[in-house]
């Protein structure tokens, strides 16, 4: 008679450790003052950033005048774009504020970190800005023109319309926010994995149609697009275009073919020793000479090619270094299982190479979205340029670290929410540590 032994109780799930953070104490005690040289360090460094941290507050508070950035703020944002069609921008903020709120808060059901305390606040600070710091009350007052009675007029007529921005860009991210944490207990029955990838494309289309115009809409020409609004079009655009033609040339320059081997790396090495200014006169000046009369590509258009085929060139290079680390026994693998050349590289080989390559390319999308100042020299009005067109006004002769300033801090705001969706993707991403 044969006996059936029970079959194991399965085993109980591993739990990932728990990770004691130190006390705050502890940790500076181990890694700011760990040794005498360390605590000197520590010391002399810290007297350094306060003095720096001092002096500009000093600055900003006593000889900066800060009322230019709200008196052209609508100049900043939207530049030579015609005041009666504003509605646009308006529904365009609204539009991409709330479906990037719903991106963050389905984001935020994976992440705890996106609805901290800390962030939450820091959006609302960053909101109200404008409206709980009145920018007269920053400017000394023998620091005022003569007419002060109407350079405050306006600069109250402006930091209205600034506040209005924010406020509406605050409330639009919270709903959208709100909408996508509790999506699953409104609408079970649609879930927004699939539906953001393809909310995002119809966003676009339909941004570029409020700002184009047509279909009812009455076109605004690409010489009136200046300043953010032509700064964040360019650099959308190039992102879009540069990384999949980045692909093409770096899967080409791998080729076995010689034609487009030798295409793909005439191309790279081409463009990567020309400086792209180069590239960009060439686009805006040399061009057109070269087309018969009357044809004359649009400027933006010339602009976006030349980024895009700048970008592109490196683009291919770091997508190429992460093919490179692929090791080749997956392709040998690949190719066991039966799957042919084109289905090894797009199903096994592409993904693993785009994942290691997400740092340098993230890097690269941040360089182009910077390169964008260059426009300004080719006669494009973008962020930079337009904020050297607003010095030119006497009442703002001198002023230049004021803008300067936040045009830099709009740059870095821009850049470093690219760097944090990096760092995002990459935990999404990371299968070695599961």
């Amino acid at each position: 008679m044969t006996t059936v032994s029970p079959s194991p109780p399965p085993a109980p799930a591993s739990r990932p450790p728990v990770v004691e953070r130190p006390h705050p104490l502890e940790w500076c005690r181990d890694n700011l003052f760990s040794n005498w040289f360390s605590g000197l360090v520590t010391i002399l460094t810290g007297l350094v950033l306060l003095n720096l941290v001092q002096g500009f507050w000093t600055w900003s508070t006593t000889e900066a005048q800060w009322r230019i950035i709200p008196a052209n703020f609508h100049l900043i944002l939207a530049g030579r774009f015609p005041p009666d069609q504003y509605w646009r921008l308006w529904l365009l903020m609204a539009l991409l504020s709330t479906l990037a709120g719903l991106t963050w808060g389905w984001l935020g059901r994976r992440s705890a970190h996106f609805f901290r305390l800390g962030v939450l606040v820091g959006l609302a600070l960053a909101a109200l800005l404008l409206t709980i710091a009145p920018a007269q009350n920053l400017v000394p007052p023998q620091l005022l023109p003569a007419d002060a009675g109407e350079a405050a007029g306006e600069t109250g007529a402006a930091r209205l319309l600034a506040t209005i921005l924010s406020l509406s860009l605050l409330v639009f991210l919270t709903l959208g926010a709100l909408l996508g944490r509790l999506w699953d207990r409104w609408i079970s029955q649609v879930s927004l994995n699939p539906v953001l990838p393809i909310a995002w494309p119809i966003a676009f289309l339909i941004s570029l149609w409020l700002i184009r115009g047509g279909l009812g809409l009455p076109v605004v020409s690409t010489s009136d697009w200046s300043g953010l609004l032509l700064t964040v079009f360019l650099a959308l655009i190039s992102i879009i275009l540069c990384f999949p033609l980045g692909v093409l040339l770096a899967l080409g320059r791998q080729s076995s073919l010689p034609a487009i081997r030798w295409l793909s790396t005439l191309h790279i090495e081409v463009i990567r020793g020309v400086p792209l200014i180069a590239i960009l006169f060439m686009g805006q000046v040399m061009i057109p000479l070269f087309l018969p009369e009357g044809m004359r590509p649009d400027r933006v258009l010339r602009a976006i090619v030349g980024l895009t085929l700048f970008s592109a060139a490196y683009m291919a290079e770091n997508i190429r270094g992460g093919l490179q680390a692929v090791p080749q026994g997956q392709v040998e693998a690949a190719s066991a299982l039966g799957l042919n050349s084109p289905l090894t590289v797009g199903l096994v080989v592409l993904p693993q190479a785009l994942k290691i390559s997400i740092p340098a390319i993230v890097g690269q999308f941040i360089s182009l979205f910077q390169d964008t100042t260059l426009l300004s020299i080719v006669g494009l009005l973008e962020l930079l340029g337009l904020s050297r067109a607003v010095l030119a006004n006497p009442d703002f002769v001198g002023r230049s670290a004021e803008i300067y300033c936040f045009i830099g801090l709009l740059y870095w705001g821009f850049c470093y929410a690219m760097s944090l969706g990096s760092r995002r993707l990459e935990e999404v991403l990371n299968t070695e540590h599961r």
